[in-house]
């Protein structure tokens, strides 16, 4: 609706900064609906031809989201300001360019807010802060809404200041400005979201600190008796991929000891965060892990 709003207001007022949220509202818009198909795709099991799960081409689909706001949001944005320092046409109709924005920047707040209470609560597991659990979480969707939401928040004031400004100097050069910092605030956010959505499609590692929980919770095993290595990457938002080598306690013959490590697999998979776990013996001389 407050696309059709802005689209409007941009109409009516011949603001090029109004015009940028138009469009920012837009290409918001079709992002959603990519990172929506991401967000189903990670939902789909894991099968035969896909034993990890479909966890990383949900970060395609969202790297197709993010690379929407940077090619054309944060272009045609920059593109219509500088032609506005050109041509410098007048701005009209600023009442109703002050409504729109007003009712936009009130609904975006509200989003906003309850995105960061989601976050919180999400980041108080990890006994990280909000913008720690942003940074480093694997929830690619999560990031892009609270990012995209603040990236709203500043457009819909960089473009009430642009307006205003305009109206009280009557130059329509502030206007035009407000596009280009509108834009270049845009191509800072899509660059930064392609690069988050590239960095876990190519494979992150799990932070330390929930490495160590993880190492923890084996040692904790009654059947592992020592943890010789470690690796766990992310293979999609919220799922990891765990491989170690361990110990295990007692005695055993070869046939006992597979089944035991398939049991200590399963049970571990049983985890939420886990899409899979494969356990291997260590060898005699290996060390235990520092």
């Amino acid at each position: 609706m407050f696309a059709l709003l802005k689209s409007l207001a941009a109409a009516v007022t011949g603001s090029s900064a109004m015009l940028a949220e138009a469009v920012h509202s837009w290409v918001s818009l079709v992002a959603d609906c990519f990172r929506a198909n991401a967000y189903l795709v990670a939902l789909r099991p894991a099968d035969a031809a896909h034993p990890l799960g479909y966890g990383r081409e949900s970060y395609v689909w969202a790297l197709f989201g993010s690379a929407g706001t940077f090619v054309f949001g944060a272009q045609i944005a920059i593109w219509r300001g500088i032609e506005q320092l050109h041509t410098r046409e007048p701005v009209l109709g600023f009442f109703f360019g002050y409504l729109v924005l007003g009712s936009a920047f009130i609904a975006q707040l509200v989003s906003l807010i309850q995105a960061l209470r989601f976050v919180r609560k999400k980041a108080s597991t990890r006994g990280l802060g909000i913008v720690g659990h942003l940074l480093s979480t694997s929830d690619t969707l999560l990031r892009a809404v609270v990012t995209e939401d603040l990236l709203a928040l500043f457009g819909l004031g960089i473009a009430a200041a642009s307006m205003a400004l305009h109206q009280l100097t009557g130059r329509a050069e502030f206007d035009g400005a407000g596009s280009i910092v509108i834009g270049t605030l845009m191509g800072i956010v899509g660059l930064y979201l392609i690069d988050m959505n590239r960095r876990f499609l190519a494979g992150v590692p799990l932070p330390p600190d929930l490495r160590a929980r993880v190492i923890a919770s084996f040692r904790q095993t009654p059947e592992i008796r020592r943890v010789t290595a470690f690796f766990a990457e992310y293979i999609g938002p919220e799922k990891i991929l765990i491989s170690a080598r361990v110990e295990l306690a007692g005695e055993h013959d070869q046939a006992e000891l597979a089944r035991l490590l398939r049991r200590l697999e399963a049970r571990i998979m049983e985890h939420p965060n886990v899409g899979r776990a494969t356990l291997s013996l260590s060898a005699p001389e290996e060390s235990d892990l520092a």
